[in-house]
Order: C-alpha cells, then structure tokens, then sequence
C-alpha cells in the first residue's frame, strides 16, 4: 500500500514541477507574442498546478488508516481530489470563453508572433509525456485521482493543439492580408474552452457516481459471488452490494446458511466469507456479513 502512494506522489510532483514551468513559459511568451490562445493555454496549465496540489492533499489523506470515525478508511479522499479538479477545470473553461470571446466585440486582433508556435509545440510534447506517464501509473495502482490528473494533462495537449492552430491561422491570415483569419486564435481559445469544459463534467460525474454510494455493476460483483460461493457452509448469496471507496472495495452481503446449525457455526462461516473475499480479491478492504436461515422459497 505504501509503495502505491509513493508511486503516486512522486507521478504528481512531476506534474506539478512541469506544470509550474509551462504556465510561465507559456504566459510570458504568450504576453510577448500577444496571443490570447497561448495566454488562455497557460491559464489552463495553472489549473493543472493546483489540480495537482488538491490531488496531493487527496493521496496523503487517503493513505491514512481507518479510525473511530471512518471506520471504511481514507479512500474516497481520492475522489474529492478528482471533484477538485474537475471544478477547477470547468471554471478555467468559462475564464477562456469570456476572455477569448470578448474579441469579437472589440477591435481586430492582431496577429501573435512566431514564437507562440514554438512554445506551444514544446507544450504539447511535455503534455502528451505526461499524460501517458500518469495514466499508465493511474491504471497500475487503481487511483482515479491520478486518472483524474492525466486527463487533465490529455486537455491540456488538446487545447495546446487547438492553440497552435489558431495562432498559425492568425500568422497566416495576416501574411495574407486575409483579416478574417486573425480571428481564428480566439476561435481557437474559445475551442480550448469547450474541451476543458467538457473534460471536467466528464470527471466530475464518474467521481460524484463514486461519492454518492453507486454500487458496482453485476459483471463486477459476479466474481464475488463465485468466491463467496466456494466457502463451506454457504447456500444462497442473498444479496451482494459492493462500491467503490476511493482506491478500494467495500462490500456487504448477506448470505444463507442451514438455519438448525448453531450461532458459533453460523458465525465462523461468516467470518470464512470475509477471508476468502479478502484474499482472492485484492481490491477489496472490507467485507460485512449478514447472516440468513436458508430457506428453498
């Protein structure tokens, strides 16, 4: 367990580290070259400093071991992280549409300089490193916070592209002498902050599934009641209700037994249950079982 969040903490100072210099980057080189969309970019990349400091705060809470008053553990600290994140992206979103918006009812932009380009293809690069970095670590150690975090890195690469076109549209138009194609970089922030927006709903709903108890789908829990089925003294698996809580699985269930065998009997069979489950299954953390009187109807 220890050696998960580690991978996780190191993946997210990586993250924050590349970050922090490619919002400077691309916010002085964005102000030099007067490009909204490069600017806009950089706002973007700030969102993902503080989406990983929130991450951060999410692992190490998460890591903490159960106590008096969170019995289940620390785990969905994970998922208020990815909700975290998910807001700030959505609110980074609705800062580029108004800013890149308010062209339309000003003057005629200008043209950014060249350099934009060469800044954003370097962004775009570091980005897709480190989406791919974050989610390969995400998917080995199960957290949808860090998942949370690579996509937020994946939007960022995507709003970087859409930034390079319309920078290079604008340069283009103004080589040209083609004034309607200075309107392509803030079309192109505009662009960027439809995809923030929609990444960040995306994340939101699957973390609020979590967070709001949805319990696992029966292709999931099929597995469960196998094991449960395996362990001596079980007739029925009654009912299995299993969710996710955070980076693990908890679950309850009920289960029947010969109803003339003793208490003791009946409780050793249920504690067989829990220690199965929780041997052959290692996503699972915790295990409450109900005992029932079997019954044939």
């Amino acid at each position: 367990m220890n050696n998960r969040f580690k991978e996780a903490e190191f993946a997210t100072w990586v993250g924050i580290v590349a970050n922090t210099l490619l919002t400077i980057l691309k916010g002085v080189f964005g102000y030099i070259s007067g490009s909204r969309a490069l600017v806009a970019d950089a706002a973007h990349s700030a969102s993902d400093v503080a989406g990983s400091v929130a991450v951060l705060a999410g692992l190490r809470t998460a890591r903490k071991p159960p106590d008096d008053d969170h019995p289940y553990g620390h785990g969905k600290a994970e998922n208020i992280a990815t909700i975290i994140v998910a807001i700030l992206l959505v609110v980074v979103g609705v800062e580029i549409a108004t800013s890149s918006g308010s062209v339309f009812f000003g003057e005629v932009p200008e043209a950014p300089g060249t350099i934009a380009l060469a800044v954003i293809v370097f962004s775009i690069a570091v980005k897709e490193i480190l989406f791919h970095y974050k989610k390969r670590i995400a998917k080995k150690i199960d957290s949808s916070a860090l998942m949370a975090e690579a996509w937020h890195h994946r939007s960022d690469a995507l709003s970087s592209v859409a930034a390079f076109l319309g920078v290079g549209g604008a340069i283009l138009g103004e080589r040209l002498e083609l004034s309607f194609l200075l309107y392509a970089d803030p079309i192109a922030g505009l662009i960027v902050s439809l995809i923030v927006i929609k990444i960040g709903f995306s994340l939101a709903k699957e973390a609020g599934s979590i967070m709001m108890e949805q319990v696992l789908e029966p292709d999931k829990t099929n597995p469960f009641i196998e094991t449960v089925m395996s362990v001596p003294g079980v007739k029925r698996v009654d009912e299995l209700l299993a969710r996710t809580h955070g980076h693990y699985i908890v679950i309850d269930i009920k289960v029947s037994v010969d109803p003339y065998i003793t208490v003791e009997e009946g409780h050793r069979i249920s504690k067989n249950v829990k220690r199965r489950l929780l041997e052959r299954h290692e996503d699972i953390n915790n295990v409450l079982v109900h005992i029932n009187p079997y019954n044939e109807e």
